[in-house]
């Protein structure tokens, strides 16, 4: 439908405003200068931001002028629909995530940063394939050089708008430091070679896009003359330099948020943009949404509680005219079994008086506790869905299909060929592939246009030569004919002419069959892209298939209607709601983390963390601790969160005798008799502290080498960890990422830092 037209249909639509409350109208019809909207949890703030869209093409403002970003790809699908109900499907209309908006961007203007106009965009798996080849090619030990430690430097370098040498520049100059600046100036350098760049690129080289090139800033800026930006307090710095730099000159600029919310500081986000919103825009407009729709009295009461507590704040409160529902429940456990099958026990007996199980929630802190939970649901036959479990689009055979697409999409990628060269087996080994890598090298080409040569290709042994030319065949030949195929028809060619289906097939074996019907599901998957395409009138796109997977997240995957109680951590849990909320591990040490209390912004994040967590539930809440719990392979007695002790007491409705009031001394807590100290009693014990034995550095000697309990150490397959046991043979590691090890001395390939 042509825009004009779209346009005649929107004026003419009566636009009702008369269910939203009086701020939400007012944040709706205020359309010219800088608006701060503070929306609270449940406060409507989608529903805002999709009227203020609607109301500002019935004032006649075009929708090719009107640009929305938001972070999850779940999140923009829920604010386009809601939009399109309002005022009909108009496909020029940007409502999307600073990813995707990003992409867009570069897709126009890819030589700009250097790129060609088939770039493709690299995950952590891919990162890792190239960090491999550089650290081979230097002869770079990983177990000095850890992939995680490497690739979060560079990340946060890109964060901060750093290249590697303003890195070299601001860092001290000692030989670690000179060894990451080559691995990450090699590592950009194989991105550039192969027409590929990171998740951070796409943030960072569309601003340099906008920041570099003024005319193309004109451009945007001059086609999107209002632009929305909804959680505001997730921003980093990148992605506050476009928003600045596209709304600079019109200064219509609304964003939405809660500084309450801000919960990512950990992964880049940064909380004085939305906290200094008023000083970089002169002039704001700031209207707050403090009316909850979501919760029952005494949930909001209870997060309020808490929130408070926050210095580092704009001032509000969440207020909600629904009943007040139950109290909120409070249980201290003996252990944390007896916490994991109290939870199943709840689960059944509320599931008994008519709730389904997907009305259920379990959100915990950090995804170690998830075990527990899992035993305890098995064994009362509990059906349950962990929402950071092994992502679909991570599974071997998908990964390997995708590369294969990937490939047709930019024959350069030769990451994306060294994953599937050999797959299925066609005889190519490592060694004969870093021969035509190096082949490629001299030429100037990329691996995959080597193959192409006739000469090169009757180099490689009979057999081997036979399958790879079947596989470049089908490969070129669907980078011949891309324009007239549907995704699922390359997908099919793919699979079968390669010859993945045909080998999984052959295999005959469950394992095979499992995975044939998971390549299957995402043919479905395919089907469900280009049938959405098909009804916004808008072309499906190998290329744009492939962003939407590699921007695939643990939230977009949410099911909510599966029929299963869902697993999650807190930080998972933004932007969704459950009737009924379990929030297990209220320990101090655990929740609040023990690293977040060496300082007041780390307490006020795990604050804020605790306040999401709350309010995501809507109908129940129940709060539990364990007073004795096995964590880092020791068990230990724990104390209660200082988040209980926040809470105002008659708000609780506390299971057991551990818990005691608190009382306001000055601007301090008191608890029991202690401050910020939940036990009831005194205990004979010291309280819970999970870096207890790094803090005692009691030296062991062991076979192998020597260690004591506090190490900090590396491993090439699980990164960082603590050392926290010693034993004659055996060192027990607490990886990051990975949890408990045991590993055997003289064996293992650990490092002290």
């Amino acid at each position: 439908m042509p825009l004009f037209i779209c346009h005649i249909i929107w004026y003419n639509i009566a636009m009702n405003l008369e269910h939203l409350n009086k701020e939400q109208r007012e944040a709706v019809q205020y359309t010219e200068g800088p608006l701060l909207i503070l929306a609270g949890a449940g406060s409507g703030k989608t529903q805002t931001m999709t009227h203020r869209i609607a109301y500002l093409i019935e004032e006649g403002v075009r929708p090719y002028n009107i640009l929305a970003v938001t972070f999850t790809n779940k999140a923009a699908r829920e604010m386009r629909d809601r939009v399109e109900k309002l005022v009909g499907v108009c496909p020029g209309m940007w409502i999307m995530t600073f990813h995707a908006m990003s992409l867009r961007m570069l897709r126009e203007y890819p030589d700009r940063v250097g790129y060609t106009k088939s770039f493709v965009v690299y995950d952590t798996v891919d990162q890792k394939s190239v960090l491999k080849n550089i650290y081979k090619e230097r002869n770079i030990d990983s177990k000095d050089y850890p992939y995680p430690v490497v690739t979060s430097i560079i990340s946060k370098c890109k964060e901060r708008d750093w290249s590697p040498e303003k890195f070299r520049e601001m860092e001290m100059d000692t030989q670690t430091n000179r060894v990451y600046y080559q691995i990450f100036k090699d590592y950009q350098t194989e991105l550039k070679k192969n027409n590929a760049m990171d998740f951070d690129d796409l943030l960072l080289n569309a601003y340099h896009l906008l920041r570099d090139n003024p005319d193309v800033l004109s451009e945007y800026q001059t086609r999107f003359k209002y632009v929305m930006v909804d959680e505001y307090q997730d921003t980093n710095h990148i992605q506050y330099q476009m928003v600045r730099l596209l709304s600079i000159s019109h200064r219509n600029i609304c964003v939405v948020g809660d500084d309450d919310q801000c919960i990512y500081q950990w992964r880049g986000a940064d909380i004085r943009n939305i906290l200094d919103f008023e000083k970089d825009f002169k002039g704001t407009k700031v209207i707050k949404l403090e009316q909850n729709y979501r919760s029952y009295k005494n949930i909001l009461a209870c997060a309020n509680s808490v929130i408070r507590n926050n210095r580092n704040r704009k001032s509000k409160k969440l207020w909600t005219d629904r009943e007040p529902g139950d109290l909120v429940i409070y249980n201290r456990l003996n252990s944390d079994k007896e916490e994991a099958q109290y939870v199943a026990q709840e689960v059944q007996f509320l599931s008994q008086l008519g709730r389904s199980y997907d009305d259920f929630a379990v959100l915990y802190r950090t995804n170690a506790q998830s075990r527990l939970f899992e035993d305890a649901f098995k064994r009362s036959r509990i059906p349950y869905q962990i929402l950071s479990g092994f992502s679909f689009y991570e599974r071997k055979e998908t990964k390997d299909m995708i590369s294969y697409m990937r490939l047709v999409v930019n024959p350069k990628d030769d990451v994306a060929l060294e994953r599937i060269i050999n797959e299925p087996k066609r005889g190519i080994g490592p060694t004969t592939f870093a021969k035509y890598r190096a082949l490629a090298q001299v030429n100037g080409t990329s691996i995959f246009e080597c193959l192409l040569d006739d000469e090169t290709m009757e180099t490689f042994p009979k057999k081997a030569r036979e399958s790879l030319k079947s596989m470049v065949d089908v490969i070129r030949d669907c980078i011949d004919n891309i324009d007239d195929l549907n995704v699922s028809d390359i997908y099919d060619n793919l699979l079968v002419k390669t010859g993945y289906l045909p080998a999984l097939e052959a295999q005959d074996t469950q394992e095979a069959e499992s995975r044939i019907e998971n390549l299957l599901d995402f043919k479905s998957y395919i089907y469900d892209y280009e049938k959405e395409k098909e009804d916004t009138g808008e072309e499906a796109s190998l290329a744009e298939f492939l962003e939407r997977v590699s921007t695939q997240s643990d939230t977009d995957k949410y099911d909510e209607a599966d029929g299963k109680v869902t697993l999650m951590t807190m930080h998972s849990a933004k932007g969704l709601e459950f009737p009924v909320v379990f929030m297990p591990g209220m320990e101090d040490g655990l929740f609040p983390s023990f690293r977040s209390m060496d300082s007041d912004d780390g307490i006020e994040e795990e604050r804020r963390l605790c306040y999401v967590g709350m309010t995501r539930a809507r109908e129940k809440l129940i709060l539990t601790s364990a007073q004795y719990r096995v964590s880092y392979g020791h068990g230990d007695f724990t104390r209660e969160s200082m988040f209980i002790g926040e809470i105002d007491h008659k708000l609780l409705d506390v299971i057991g005798e551990t818990y005691k009031p608190t009382r306001r001394i000055d601007d301090r807590l008191e608890i029991g008799n202690s401050i910020l100290d939940g036990f009831a009693k005194k205990s004979p014990v010291k309280p819970y502290d999970p870096l207890r034995f790094a803090k005692q550095q009691v030296k062991k000697t062991a076979s192998g080498g020597e260690f004591m309990e506090g190490d900090q150490v590396t491993h090439p397959k699980f990164g960082h960890g603590i050392v926290i046991d010693v034993s004659k043979a055996v060192v027990t590691v607490n990886f990051d990422e990975f949890g408990v090890k045991k590993l055997a001395l003289g064996m293992a390939p650990i490092k002290k830092i």
